[in-house]
């Protein structure tokens, strides 16, 4: 169907045809003519859904040129950091981004969110609002207090009137600034690896009450850490965001909820015992908040139920670590595909050509994957590589990044299921002691930033296309009419 939509375009008809689009939008600099493209008013702000092997909002396909920052709910705990949360987006937008990747768990560590399983400190939930409200002692203020009996509040008191100075959850902050920017958020809910706490952490909490635990992995199995996995579901699912007084499972804001950032079971290499905590965990997400999309967090690698397409994987480990991308995909639940790409940790540190060899078959094998057996869309939640690789140079990442995006783009031409991408990471200025090698800092990367902005401004050019509906006889006027065409559906 998308096919009839878009129709089909070399390369060079392609290329010609952003050229001339970027000609025709309102400003010259391709990064504002992606944001005028992707500006979405408030009554569109609807939720993303999935329609076949694309998502849609409203009906209207929505390809995703996003990024990753995963320490946005630690920072905005921090009055400190706090504005580095709105450098990002603010950043990230300018460029024509539209969908974030971040952490919406923090276990039993530094600024730690839940400090025993469902236990949460009011001391790293708290953010101190950027404006305040003033009431006047006979009106508001009691009523306003006893409405919301959990925050922590300061009282100061005038001659005329009261000025209350609130705390708020900090991933509060992060939703409702993500919203200012028209940024939609992936918020994953917990981690395999020890970093925030993760799988490590639950196992931890259990042991302390006595759990006879022997791994990390029986996070997956033992029933109690799979409870306190689901409070903590729960808890997140079920807030109500103190800025704008929406239920997170209600907010379009969130894109999807993802079940575990890189998910692996390597002791038990058949997959059985990942397999059925996904079963479980996707089931459980959906009966609380069917809204929203679910996707798993898997880097990709093929198991044993596909022996043909481990040819794919980057080295034979990767059968081993308990995932199995197709079986994996086809639980219940699951929306949309998930992998990763780093050919820098999985192939060689050292940089050479047979990255980019691996990073175009390994996403062409996924996307005919998605298309094949699963029917769903795949985004490549994270990609990029270390400043810190031998032989690395900016050259290289524009080269890697470009690569990336012109897979993508050769599937969106297509109406294949290659639905977007998310670099892995975008940092503002003074970020750098979080550097893990892969930050780009756009306003120090012209050449990265004007990649990533064109990306933004081909993909605008789809999102900005007539819905799955439309006909030719379609009222919408904007400058990119005259360079598509409508096949009859």
């Amino acid at each position: 169907m998308a096919e009839k939509v878009f129709g089909v375009m070399d390369g060079d008809q392609w290329d010609t045809t952003v050229e001339e689009v970027d000609n025709h939008l309102p400003s010259s600099s391709s990064s504002q003519g992606a944001s005028e493209l992707n500006d979405v008013g408030e009554d569109e702000w609807q939720m993303v859904a999935k329609k076949g092997n694309q998502f849609v909002i409203n009906d209207q396909t929505f390809y995703v040129n996003g990024f990753n920052t995963y320490w946005l709910m630690v920072f905005a705990a921090d009055q400190s950091t706090r504005g580095k949360v709105t450098e990002v987006f603010q950043q990230a937008s300018s460029v024509g981004l539209t969908v974030c990747r971040t952490w919406a768990f923090n276990d039993g560590q530094w600024r730690a969110l839940q400090k025993s399983p469902g236990v949460y400190d009011e001391d790293v939930f708290k953010v101190l609002l950027p404006s305040f409200w003033a009431y006047n002692r006979s009106n508001l203020a009691r009523p306003l207090i006893a409405r919301l009996p959990k925050l922590f509040y300061f009282a100061f008191f005038t001659s005329h009137d009261f000025l209350y100075f609130f705390f708020e959850l900090a991933l509060d902050f992060v939703v409702s600034e993500a919203k200012k920017y028209k940024i939609r958020l992936i918020l994953s809910l917990t981690n395999n690896w020890d970093a925030y706490g993760g799988k490590a952490q639950y196992v931890k909490w259990g042991k302390a009450t006595g759990l006879n635990l022997t791994s990390d992995d029986d996070f997956f199995s033992h029933p109690t850490l799979r409870s306190y996995y689901k409070a903590h579901v729960k808890a997140v699912l079920n807030r109500v965001n103190t800025l704008t007084n929406i239920t997170y499972k209600d907010d379009p804001t969130i894109f999807a909820w993802e079940l575990m950032n890189e998910p692996r079971c390597t002791s038990d290499p058949s997959g059985d015992k990942l397999q059925s905590w996904i079963t479980d965990m996707a089931v459980y997400v959906k009966s609380m908040d069917a809204k929203h999309l679910v996707e798993i967090g898997l880097e990709g690698f093929y198991g044993p139920s596909a022996p043909d397409r481990a040819q794919f994987n980057p080295n034979s480990y990767a059968t081993q670590v308990g995932t199995d991308f197709i079986r994996n995909h086809q639980v219940l639940g699951v929306d949309f595909a998930s992998v990763h790409i780093y050919a820098d940790s999985w192939i060689s540190q050292t940089i050479s050509d047979s990255h980019i060899q691996f990073i175009e078959s390994w996403m062409g094998a996924h996307i005919e994957d998605a298309e094949r057996y699963l029917g769903m869309p795949v985004v490549f939640a994270e990609f990029g590589v270390s400043s810190k690789d031998p032989g690395y140079n900016s050259s290289f990442r524009d080269t890697m990044i470009s690569t990336v995006y012109k897979t993508l783009l050769n599937s969106t031409k297509r109406g294949g299921s290659g639905a977007g991408s998310l670099l892995w990471q975008i940092f503002p200025d003074g970020t750098d002691y979080m550097d893990d090698g892969y930050a780009i800092v756009l306003s120090k990367s012209p050449s990265t930033s004007n990649i990533i902005s064109l990306q933004s401004t081909r993909v605008a050019i789809f999102n900005s296309m007539c819905s799955w509906k439309c006909k030719w006889g379609c009222k919408k006027k904007n400058p990119l009419e005259a360079f598509f065409y409508h096949d009859d559906l």
